[in-house]
């Protein structure tokens, strides 16, 4: 039992670096344009302004934060979702080991994210202001020319609000996270199963490609459902950062009062660019290295 709770937390920390590495300046452009959504014409708009302004680095700001948010995200949630299959078996009075259909690991999945939301809010907070620092200088939100880092946003934080300051959007996040990865595992799962299916074989032995694709999918059905949930989520994060921000429901209601319900989804666009080789790649990691790890130490 240990050994495969060790295994799960490895290969999702794993997963967590592919999927940063490949899906970084996406991610970037997406919490941009969720924060200032008329400051930029599209998707173009925004990762080519960035990419002039400041290079590449720009597009890669908030790497480390993220890097760590995802080990940390799909860490517990990947050692948490093992466990949590165990509990729907228990509730379904079923047998220990034995396999769960796909909308019981979704519903595995669902609960799992609750204990990746508390593991993934401080470091996406501080992800969020180091993105859209930039944006937030030039509207006069915050003092310009100050040096932005993870440390200074740390240390922002923790003057500011204290220690709880690094939980603000806790409640968005858990909104987001539930109903979200019930979807993310669910879609994978069953991309899976009709892979397999159709290629006469079991799920394991699907192949790169379609395990790819599947995770992309799960990834893509995540995001159509949840994203105006985790734009409110992007705005309490960043523009608490200028003072007290209003909490999940008034800054929903707020937003589609003065903006228009179309503001919920701005940054859409390269959310689900990166969604398939992000979510590819953190499923590909997962997979093969915790059938590595498995073979490795036998269990």
């Amino acid at each position: 039992m240990a050994t495969q709770a060790i295994i799960d937390f490895a290969a999702g920390a794993v997963g967590g670096v592919a999927c940063v590495l490949s899906g970084q300046p996406f991610d970037t452009t997406k919490v941009k344009m969720q924060t200032f959504p008329k400051a930029y014409r599209g998707f173009i708009h925004c990762f080519s302004s960035t990419f002039q302004q400041v290079g590449i680095r720009g597009l890669y700001k908030g790497a480390t934060p993220a890097l760590i948010a995802n080990i940390s995200e799909n860490a517990v949630l990947f050692l948490s979702y093992g466990r949590c299959q165990d509990v729907v078996r228990y509730v379904c009075n079923m047998e220990k080991g034995s396999n769960l259909s796909d909308i019981q690991k979704a519903s595995a999945g669902s609960l799992a994210s609750i204990f990746s939301a508390m593991a993934i809010c401080p470091t996406e907070l501080v992800k969020c202001r180091l993105q859209a620092m930039l944006e937030m200088e030039a509207s006069g939100k915050v003092a310009s020319g100050q040096k932005s880092t993870v440390w200074t946003v740390v240390k922002t934080v923790m003057k500011t609000d204290g220690p709880l300051g690094f939980y603000q959007g806790l409640s968005s996040t858990i909104v987001r996270e539930i109903p979200g990865y019930f979807c993310f595992f669910g879609a994978y799962e069953l991309c899976r199963s009709k892979f397999a299916q159709y290629m006469g074989t079991d799920k394991e032995n699907i192949g790169m490609l379609p395990l790819m694709f599947s995770g992309g999918f799960g990834g893509a059905c995540l995001w159509l459902v949840v994203y105006p949930i985790d734009c409110v989520k992007s705005r309490i994060q960043v523009h608490s950062l200028a003072g007290k921000q209003e909490g999940f429901r008034k800054t929903f209601m707020g937003i589609i009062r003065t903006e228009g319900i179309t503001a919920l989804y701005s940054g859409l666009t390269p959310t689900m660019i990166r969604t398939f080789p992000a979510n590819g790649a953190l499923f590909l990691a997962y997979e093969f290295s915790r059938k590595f790890m498995m073979e490795k130490v036998g269990v």
